[in-house]
């Protein structure tokens, strides 16, 4: 039997019980934002009353004011939700089969990563020589790829610089109060990445006199925006384009790409879950490097005659 309860409501109460704890906060967030978008769209839509038209509808109207992408994450966690309804028997049907997805035209992006001559500008702006500070940081995270919280998360005990590695098994919670050490973001984010040998040199000699299970760069509060903001200091000094923290994640995963790295070492290097996370993220660059392969295979074949 259907049972007579708004749409929204359902979607509350699903999301508190199979998402609450099960998820990282940052991602319980995003339902949150899902329900409320949900209640001011479709305050009167009744479980009762879903169709494919009426969620149709309910897409179209969300699609109107966001791009593609955001679209289909919020049909995403809609669907995962009305799956459940179908098997509870709180609907009779599936309204989200065969959805369209529809969205505004992309809005023009900033740039999120430098070139190889740009990053190395920005290395070479880098103060080095003293104690812990931003400068290691993003010295950091441009040679591992780490995720903000990740590089915030590292440790002096996370470092093992005789066979060269780095092991990611948390992050730090930055978000919250003091901030504390949480999980990382997926079971594929715990991983161990190899360093090079000169970051296994400053990266030793810093660590030194740290404690080794207090993180290296947690001081009090910390706000991603006081980073970001050093960080475009720093570009503006060594005259090249102003990137986001996580835009040096971008870079390191493109200058790896464009070093004829394979999409799958690149993937664990940075954590993802899968390679098709990987290759959505730089199809663009992937796309190129494809273009160039068919150039030489034309080559190749062409000598053959």
């Amino acid at each position: 039997m259907v049972q007579e309860i708004k749409f929204y409501d359902y979607f509350e109460q699903w999301m508190k019980l199979y998402k609450l704890d099960a998820v990282r906060e940052v991602t319980y967030q995003k339902y949150k934002m899902t329900h409320r978008q949900l209640v001011m769209l479709a305050p009167d839509l009744m479980m009762s009353d879903l169709t494919r038209l009426s969620y149709q509808q309910l897409l179209n109207d969300y699609a109107a004011n966001h791009e593609r992408q955001t679209t289909m994450d919020f049909h995403r966690h809609l669907k995962s939700s009305l799956i459940d309804a179908l098997e509870e028997d709180f609907i009779k049907k599936d309204p989200t089969r065969k959805a369209i997805i529809k969205g505004i035209k992309q809005r023009q992006h900033k740039t999120k990563y430098l070139h190889q001559y740009e990053l190395q500008a920005l290395l070479n702006s880098l103060d080095l020589a003293g104690e812990v500070n931003w400068d290691y940081f993003i010295l950091l995270i441009a040679k591992t790829g780490l995720r903000f919280a990740e590089a915030l998360g590292v440790t002096p005990r996370d470092f093992d610089f005789a066979h060269q590695t780095l092991t990611i098994n948390k992050t730090w919670n930055y978000k919250l109060g003091k901030g504390s050490f949480a999980p990382t973001k997926n079971k594929s984010s715990m991983r161990k990445i190899p360093l090079d040998w000169q970051t296994v040199i400053q990266f030793s000699q810093l660590v030194k006199k740290l404690p080794d299970d207090k993180p290296i760069f947690v001081d009090g509060k910390v706000y991603n925006d006081t980073v970001n903001h050093y960080l475009e200091r720093l570009c503006n000094k060594s005259k090249i384009k102003t990137i986001s923290v996580h835009g040096l994640r971008h870079t390191h995963a493109s200058l790896l790409l464009y070093a004829g790295v394979s999409i799958a070492s690149v993937a664990r290097r940075l954590g993802h879950s899968n390679m098709t996370t990987t290759e959505h993220t730089y199809l663009h660059i992937i796309q190129e490097l494809e273009n160039q392969d068919n150039d030489k295979v034309m080559k190749h074949l062409a000598s053959l005659i």
